[in-house]
């Protein structure tokens, strides 16, 4: 009989977070799937757990998915953990679930916290809607085109990002998405734990010099544009120029509105250059 994969939330810095029910079945489990086998030996010590581990992480989903879900299949109950908070939200353990779910394998959620939710839910934005866009790539045309892409997004967005980019985050996202209010989070659960109410301009002053350590998760405010029923070519254009304002070439920019906007680029380029 096929056992099943547990995806069990773990504390994101107050181990006093840590559910009952969540002990009890890393407890109970035949063996943990764990994105560093050193920090959550860390978590099972305090909790007295003493099943045994495997290292499940980015650089060895495919293979060790694989074998995972052969010792499941063979009657094994599998939990899968990550770092700190819930497995499987911008994480490695996402492939895991899906090679589960192709193979017909139960999955159960075991909630816990999750810097997501709990930053948003503090920060003071709107939570009725949101859009979590998780870490940007370092990579600048990949980190380019996903700003840009946002641009008109008017539900809130949630970002994680590391203490030591920060600055640089900042920046960017003022030059493309313009001023707005952003709440800062950083240590949440811990003894530091902040919350960071300010715009987008006074956050890039304040923090140019990384001077915000920990973790952190940024709340951004979503575009306050008036709701229209249908774009129009205009838009396509001051869309355009928008972007051309912060560095593109008109060509490049007329390409980035066209495929925000579904107008054709000569059609949006032409315009660029009549006005």
């Amino acid at each position: 009989m096929s056992g099943k994969l547990f995806v069990v939330g773990t504390p994101i810095g107050n181990l006093s977070d840590f559910s009952p029910r969540a002990i009890e079945t890393l407890s109970q489990v035949d063996f943990i799937a764990a994105e560093d086998t050193r920090v959550t030996i860390k978590l099972l010590n305090k909790f007295n757990i003493n099943t045994p581990m495997v290292s499940y992480h980015k650089f060895n989903t495919h293979d060790r998915g694989e074998e995972i879900c052969a010792r499941i299949e063979n009657g094994e109950n599998c939990a899968i953990v990550t770092d700190a908070g819930m497995p499987c939200i911008s994480d490695p353990g996402e492939m895991l679930v899906r090679q589960c779910a192709d193979r017909g394998i139960t999955v159960c959620a075991v909630p816990g916290p999750t810097a997501l939710a709990s930053a948003l839910a503090i920060s003071g934005l709107p939570t009725g809607r949101f859009a979590f866009e998780g870490f940007l790539s370092v990579n600048k045309p990949s980190r380019r085109e996903h700003l840009i892409s946002l641009i008109h997004e008017k539900r809130t967005m949630v970002f994680y990002e590391a203490p030591h980019k920060l600055s640089a985050t900042l920046r960017d996202m003022l030059q493309y998405l313009g001023d707005r209010r952003i709440s800062i989070v950083r240590e949440l659960t811990k003894v530091h734990e902040e919350v960071i109410r300010t715009t987008l301009a006074e956050a890039v002053k304040s923090y140019a010099d990384d001077s915000i350590k920990g973790e952190i998760v940024l709340v951004i405010e979503g575009s306050n544009e008036a709701e229209t029923s249908d774009s129009t070519l205009e838009d396509a254009v001051r869309t355009a120029r928008e972007l051309a304002d912060t560095g593109l070439s008109l060509s490049d920019a007329a390409k980035e509105s066209a495929k925000l906007t579904g107008f054709k680029k000569g059609d949006i380029y032409k315009q660029l250059l009549s006005k």
